[in-house]
């Protein structure tokens, strides 16, 4: 089955969504704004759901997902997505629920390789410390996307 691409718009800029009737293979940001395009039927449920996450209406997508990747790479992001809406977990905490810890080097870098960002959250993977290590949309979306699901928004007083 041949890809189908479109633009949609998010709060964090253009982004690129791709995929078939088998499911989602991409969404990642384009880095500059770009002009929304006319979604394909079999990528009008993901935008919906894509729009309502953003809008705060949505912590679980329902879509079917088809990115490509090795099989260690496909355990990883499967991995990703049993992470909750609101919650953070290590690299090392992945490695070892994958049943091996040494590979903490090659979660990582299959984390880095997540074609379906947000979908498959990436963004919920953070150093043993609790720092923002790492992210391919850079650490400003990580950490904008961490606050954004925080299940109590801080007040801000000035």
């Amino acid at each position: 089955m041949k890809k189908q691409q479109a633009i949609i718009d998010t709060p964090l800029g253009s982004a690129i969504l791709e995929g078939c009737e088998k499911g989602v293979s991409g969404f990642r940001l384009t880095g500059k704004h770009a002009k929304p395009t006319s979604l394909p039927s079999c990528l009008e449920e993901a935008a919906r759901q894509i729009h309502e996450y953003f809008r705060g209406e949505r912590k679980t997508f329902t879509l079917n997902l088809n990115p490509e990747g090795t099989p260690f790479q496909q355990s990883v992001w499967q991995a990703l997505t049993e992470i909750p809406f609101g919650s953070t977990l290590s690299y090392s905490h992945l490695s070892r629920s994958l049943g091996n810890m040494k590979a903490i080097r090659a979660v990582a870098s299959a984390n880095g390789r997540n074609p379906i960002w947000i979908i498959i959250p990436c963004h919920r993977v953070i150093g043993s410390d609790g720092s923002l290590t790492g992210y391919a949309g850079g650490l400003q979306v990580k950490q904008w996307l961490l606050e954004h699901e925080q299940p109590v928004k801080q007040q801000r007083l000035f």
